[in-house]
């Protein structure tokens, strides 16, 4: 079977109950999540063979981490043990027009202090076919970086498919370094994603007749941006997503894809958030399930949105739904129905 290696930081997760304030509660759910292992979760509910590698602590809450991954399946046998501590985030959900907020506690958690050294990509990549990380692991430190770029020189010299969500984080690094050190990277990856601010925000390409802020979505102008994007690094695909928020509460979700000479353009549906968190590692999934298959260009991003779609009704990180689930709703049945 065809296996998926991911790459990043696995988070212990702390969020007040409902949509209550941080401020406010005085008890926390606790769940765990982080960008590529919530991409290694999704492709294993979808029945694919993925790998998860990382550095998280050996004690108790880094087991109870673990374990969180293999209840899905995800292969963990490349998880380096060791370190002090495992990152956290806080997540206070928003409501109507009240933004979602998170805060880090992440500073020296055991993957920002790693070494290079410790990881094998060699070991890694054996018997892969694809490697995916994302913009938030090299932001944790410059080793980060340096092991992000070991790992896709070493996918490439393994013919192993690159791809990359650019999930700027601001509260990570800057534009600058941003810009600097994913440009360096994207010289290796094939497939790259990226939402309505990412491209602006690393590297400074932008929409004509967008405003995030406001609800703007321009799709002609993205189709631009992801051409620029495509001519900039040579990838063979390009995905954008396309969020238009209407409140916390509510939001428009769709997706275009390039393929280097056409665009496709999913559904757009109507979203009522319960958990948004993880929705753009749903879709990287899903694109990613679907390339492998060999599904069409239009087959993909429609696959990769409705599951991305479907995540936004689910409480935590992980996208807990299955094949048939992305396929009803991605064939047009988004009614909602009891299913008995």
């Amino acid at each position: 079977m065809d296996r998926i290696v991911t790459f990043g930081e696995l988070m212990l997760r702390l969020s007040p109950e409902g949509y209550e304030r941080i401020v406010q509660s005085d008890r926390f759910n606790v769940t765990f999540g982080g960008g590529e292992a919530n991409v290694a979760v999704s492709l294993a509910n979808f029945g694919m063979n993925a790998s998860f590698v990382s550095k998280i602590p050996a004690g108790e809450i880094g087991q109870s981490a673990v374990n969180s991954l293999r209840r899905f399946g995800v292969d963990v046998s490349n998880i380096v043990r060791g370190g002090d501590r495992l990152g956290i985030y806080f997540l206070e959900k928003g409501a109507s027009q009240r933004p979602s907020k998170v805060i880090y506690d992440r500073a020296h958690s055991a993957i920002a202090e790693s070494n290079p050294s410790e990881f094998d990509w060699d070991a890694a990549f054996e018997g892969a076919r694809w490697f995916h990380f994302t913009g938030i692991t090299p932001a944790l430190s410059d080793s980060t970086a340096e092991t992000c770029l070991n790992a896709v020189k070493a996918a490439r010299a393994h013919g192993v498919t690159v791809s990359c969500d650019l999930n700027y984080r601001k509260k990570l690094w800057s534009r600058e370094k941003a810009g600097r050190v994913m440009g360096e990277l994207c010289k290796y990856v094939d497939v790259l994603i990226a939402n309505e601010e990412d491209a602006a925000d690393v590297f400074g390409i932008t929409s004509e007749g967008t405003a995030v802020t406001s609800g703007v979505v321009n799709t002609e102008g993205y189709k631009e941006v992801a051409r620029k994007l495509a001519e900039r690094f040579c990838f063979k695909y390009v995905a954008v997503t396309l969020r238009t928020s209407i409140s916390a509460s509510d939001n428009k979700w769709s997706a275009m894809l390039y393929d280097g000479k056409d665009f496709f353009l999913s559904k757009d549906y109507n979203v009522h958030i319960v958990d948004r968190v993880g929705g753009g590692d749903s879709f990287g999934a899903g694109l990613i399930y679907s390339m492998i298959k060999g599904k069409s260009s239009q087959d993909s991003v429609e696959f990769a949105t409705a599951a991305s779609c479907l995540k936004h009704s689910i409480e935590g990180d992980y996208n807990m739904v299955s094949v048939e689930e992305v396929e009803k709703l991605a064939g047009g049945d988004g009614s909602g129905r009891v299913q008995r």
